[in-house]
């Protein structure tokens, strides 16, 4: 006997009426977007395993061991996408967009990363997020940061601090790379191993561990803030002001880093007290040199990304998810007869546009039909049997009230129903 056919591990599948809330929240985030003056950009789910070596960081934990790479029939490397930053860059290189000036994108869709799966993290997980590239100034990083807090405050999710950073730039980090070695090396062999491996290749990394052990050291390690060069200094109170402009509050933290190479100056992170150990909703931040990592010109940018998955969970565990609004209309059929004289009605209905119409095709009573309806979460049902038939009537029936209204059946019927509203 074949065996039991599932969705791969780490995972799932998305179908009604879960899809209405992907839905939704997709909808929303597309408006935000477009208010905030930013495009979509779609890219190709797979790219050279090259752009991810050199955009991301050889020593990124998504390079060394989290990355899903295939030769294809040609011999080339190819990577499915694990994270966006990298791709919208490569596109806008490549197809001349930052000849025409600052670019302000938004991405929505999937990413592939080899990990343990846990709450609200997947193998396969969707992403949303923005890149506004272009811009030096501070005010830019505000604007992002500025738009993620906006989605948060759309959904009331509570129990919400941002995080706010500054890990500096090329000028005056590695006086600060070499001071964590010299902080972090007396004490190596105590370290948990992924920090005795980080503490070489990218001391940073450390400062952004987990692990019990490393705790303690992580905690009395010198601060960056100390080792900010004037310009980097001035960026980060620039920053500060334009989210004080914009009515965003933030807790600088000296720990918040970012797992990418490419992140210079500002990071962040969104943290909601509502969802465990997995709290981070949204992180992001300035990533002034990636595109000349990528062989373009200096491109100054500065981006985030969020979970959909976890953004679902979060709105979930605050209990602010909305249950699904009724709409449309469940057209029922009592018997053959009334089958086929409502088929021209349900098809003027559809083409109508006014909202989704259902039809079941089966031969059921009455009551097994609403409870179609319900599942269905229509509005409205039409119902037509014999009787109504032989009276030349239909019955409208409100699924919220459960009342009652019978409309004349025939080529007047679509205009009488006029535009079914909820």
């Amino acid at each position: 006997m074949p065996s039991k056919l599932a969705a791969p591990r780490g995972t799932q599948d998305i179908f009604p009426p879960q899809t209405g809330r992907w839905q939704e929240l997709e909808a929303r985030i597309a408006a935000l977007a477009r208010r905030y003056g930013y495009g979509e950009i779609r890219t190709p789910i797979f790219e050279s395993t090259d752009l991810f070596v050199r955009g991301v960081g050889e020593t990124s934990d998504i390079v060394e061991k989290e990355m899903y790479t295939f030769t294809d029939k040609g011999g080339r490397s190819m990577t499915l996408r694990p994270e966006w930053t990298a791709p919208v860059m490569r596109a806008a290189l490549q197809h001349g967009l930052f000849t025409q000036g600052p670019q302000r994108l938004y991405y929505l869709g999937p990413i592939f990363r080899y990990e343990r799966p846990q709450a609200g993290r997947y193998r396969q997980s969707h992403q949303f997020g923005i890149e506004c590239a272009g811009y030096a100034e501070p005010q830019a990083d505000a604007e992002v940061i500025s738009l993620a807090w906006d989605l948060l405050q759309e959904y009331a999710i509570g129990g919400v601090t941002l995080y706010l950073n500054s890990i500096g730039d090329k000028t005056c980090r590695p006086k600060y790379r070499d001071a964590l070695r010299a902080h972090f090396a007396p004490h190596r062999e105590s370290l948990s191993a992924d920090s005795q491996r980080r503490l070489e290749r990218n001391p940073l990394r450390v400062l952004d561990s987990k692990a019990p052990e490393d705790q303690a050291l992580v905690a009395s390690a010198p601060r960056l803030e100390s080792f900010l060069c004037t310009d980097c200094r001035a960026h980060f109170e620039g920053v500060k002001l334009a989210l004080e402009a914009a009515g965003v509050p933030y807790t600088v933290d000296a720990r918040i880093v970012r797992g990418l190479d490419y992140y210079t100056r500002t990071v962040f992170e969104f943290i909601s007290d509502a969802l465990g150990a997995q709290n981070t909703l949204c992180a992001g931040g300035r990533y002034d040199q990636l595109v000349g990592s990528l062989g373009g010109p200096d491109v100054p940018a500065v981006g985030f990304a969020l979970g959909l998955e976890r953004f679902l969970w979060a709105i979930e565990s605050a209990g602010t998810s909305e249950e699904a609004r009724r709409e449309g209309v469940q057209a029922i059929a009592i018997g053959s007869q009334a089958l086929q004289a409502l088929l021209p009605l349900v098809t003027g209905l559809r083409r109508k546009g006014a909202g989704p119409v259902f039809i079941d095709y089966g031969d059921r009573k009455l009551l097994a039909q609403l409870k179609i309806a319900d599942r269905n979460n229509a509005r409205y049902a039409l119902i037509l049997g014999e009787n109504e038939l032989a009276a030349g009537s239909i019955v409208l029936r409100d699924l919220v009230t459960r009342t009652d209204r019978p409309l004349p059946f025939g080529k007047d019927t679509l205009e009488a129903l006029g535009e079914l509203k909820g």
